[in-house]
């Protein structure tokens, strides 16, 4: 294995390894891209469970895989595959390096097949830990500054691409992340559990009451709000909502970990509600 962490339970690599071989039987002979491919990590552990992977990267030449060519690509502009072309995307810590996130998700629907998957991890931003962090200084963990020009320009070489490769300038959350999945033509399948962020374990006690008692006072307002819409339809919004907000496994995961199926084609995604959304011309 070109990265070690692929066993190491406190990397994220550990249980994308973990998931991916639990579905192997389900991979073989499927089409899969691998974006960003980073050092090729995922990209090995997909070859082994018998996926047909295309890696991808901004910056190819941090790949590490041989026998295999990782091409450059900036998913924020394209990914050069046609549509309708993969069974499967993986996007392993990449969302929160995205400047276009809304983008991202319309370009891995684009080229993924009807009812396709997306396996995507991020840095938790919805952990307890990560919410108190971003209160006190808008930072990602009580250690950092937050996001900066000096600390979140990862890389950065014009004889190879005009482009940056960010930090985590673009951290993002469940709830976030569910409503442009949504906007693209996704639809949250699972939310896994990864490992447990030990500073949320210990503020859990004190802030969860407050996170109940304030998500159910604001799922029962806006309950109450637009008449004129059918109940199921604000049900099935808000309780997900509901459910992800209260979530215990939520609020303790050290890493979002996400699996999203598309259900139409993003170009088909019509969410707009004719008596609700006010005219141009009206004051608003």
């Amino acid at each position: 294995m070109i990265d070690q962490h692929i066993y190491n339970p406190k990397s994220q690599k550990y249980y994308v390894r973990q998931y991916i071989e639990g579905i192997k039987n389900d991979l073989r002979g499927k089409k899969v891209i691998d974006i960003p491919a980073g050092n090729g990590a995922t990209t090995e552990i997909l070859l082994e469970a018998g996926a047909d992977v295309e890696p991808f990267d901004l910056f190819p030449e941090y790949f590490m895989l041989k026998g295999i060519e990782c091409k450059r690509a900036d998913i924020t502009d394209h990914i050069p595959v046609p549509d309708d072309y993969a069974d499967w995307v993986t996007c392993q810590e990449g969302i929160e390096h995205f400047s276009d996130q809304l983008f991202t998700f319309k370009e891995i629907n684009r080229v993924l097949k009807p009812g396709g998957r997306l396996l995507l991890t991020t840095p938790s931003y919805s952990n307890l830990s990560a919410k108190l962090s971003y209160l006190l200084f808008e930072s990602e963990t009580h250690k950092q500054m937050p996001p900066n020009e000096i600390d979140d320009i990862w890389m950065a070489d014009s004889s190879v691409s005009k482009e940056l490769y960010h930090g985590h300038i673009f951290m993002i959350g469940l709830q976030k992340l569910r409503v442009l999945a949504r906007l693209s033509g996704f639809r949250m399948q699972d939310i896994r559990y990864m490992r447990l962020s030990k500073g949320s374990l210990a503020l859990f006690p004190f802030f969860y009451p407050f996170i109940w008692i304030s998500s159910r006072m604001r799922y029962s307002r806006n309950m109450k709000k637009h008449p004129e819409i059918p109940l199921h339809s604000k049900q099935e919004v808000y309780r997900e909502q509901l459910r992800i907000n209260l979530s215990p496994k939520n609020l303790l995961n050290k890493h979002s970990f996400i699996i999203f199926e598309k259900e139409i084609s993003a170009k088909d995604v019509s969410l707009r509600i004719e008596n609700i959304v006010k005219p141009f011309g009206q004051i608003m």
